[in-house]
C-alpha cells in the first residue's frame, strides 16, 4: 500500500514590494500605517524640489514621480490612502504641497489650479497600486506602461480643473498643464521602468 506524500503549502507570491516587508498580522495594521505616512512624506519631500517656469502656472517637481512610485510600491488601498494623507496634510495647512505651501485656496481666492493634480494624485496612486497586484511592475517595459497610464490619470483630472479655475480654453489648459511637461514625465517615466524591476530581481523574484 502506498502512502501519499503530504502536499506542500502553496507559495505566497507578494503582489507588491511593499508586501516583501515582514511581518506578523498582528503587526501588519502597523506596519500599513508606517507605510502610508512614509508614502506621503516622501511625497512631500519630493513636492519640495520643485521649479517654476515662465509659461505654465504649474511647477515642476518630483511630485508625481513620487505619487506613481508610492502607488506603485504600496499597492492600491494603501496608495490611495498615502496619497489622501498627502493632500489632507496640505489642506489642513502643513507645508506639503510644491514650495512649502498649503490649502487649497487659490491666491486670488477660489480653488488652487493644482486641485484636480492633487485629486488625480490619490486616483492615479490606486490606479497603479491596482496594475501592480497585476505584476505590471515586474518588466521595464509594463512599468513604463504603467507610469504612463498614472501620468495620463493625473492629467486627465488636473487639466480640466486647471482650465476651470483659471478660466482658460481647453487647449491653452492642456498645453500649460500637461504637453509642457512631457519631456519631464517621460524622464521620469524611464527612471522608473529601470528601477522597479531591478528592485524585483533583487529582492530575488522574477520579472515575468
Amino acid at each position: 500500500m502506498s502512502v501519499s506524500q503530504p502536499r506542500s503549502a502553496p507559495r505566497e507570491t507578494a503582489a507588491t514590494l511593499a508586501d516583501l516587508l515582514p511581518g506578523r498580522a498582528t503587526t501588519r495594521i502597523v506596519r500599513d500605517l508606517f507605510l502610508v505616512a512614509g508614502g506621503a512624506l516622501l511625497t512631500g519631500l519630493a513636492a519640495q524640489v520643485a521649479f517654476r517656469v515662465p509659461w505654465t502656472d504649474v511647477p515642476y517637481t518630483l511630485q508625481t514621480g513620487a505619487v506613481l512610485l508610492v502607488g506603485t510600491a504600496l499597492g492600491s488601498w494603501r496608495g490611495g490612502a498615502s496619497m489622501l494623507a498627502y493632500v489632507l496634510a496640505g489642506a489642513i495647512g502643513l507645508p506639503a504641497f510644491a514650495g512649502g505651501r498649503s490649502g487649497l485656496e487659490g491666491t486670488g481666492g477660489g480653488f488652487t489650479p493644482t486641485l484636480g493634480y492633487l485629486v488625480g494624485f490619490i486616483v492615479a496612486a490606486i490606479v497603479v497600486g491596482w496594475l501592480a497586484e497585476r505584476r505590471w511592475d515586474r518588466s521595464a517595459v509594463s512599468a513604463a506602461g504603467l507610469m504612463l497610464l498614472g501620468n495620463l490619470v493625473i492629467y486627465a483630472i488636473g487639466v480640466p480643473v486647471l482650465a476651470i479655475v483659471l478660466g482658460l480654453p481647453l487647449l491653452t489648459a492642456v498645453w500649460e498643464g500637461a504637453a509642457v511637461f512631457v519631456p519631464w514625465d517621460l524622464a521620469k517615466v524611464a527612471l522608473a521602468a529601470g528601477l522597479l524591476p531591478l528592485a524585483w530581481r533583487l529582492a530575488g523574484h522574477r520579472s515575468d
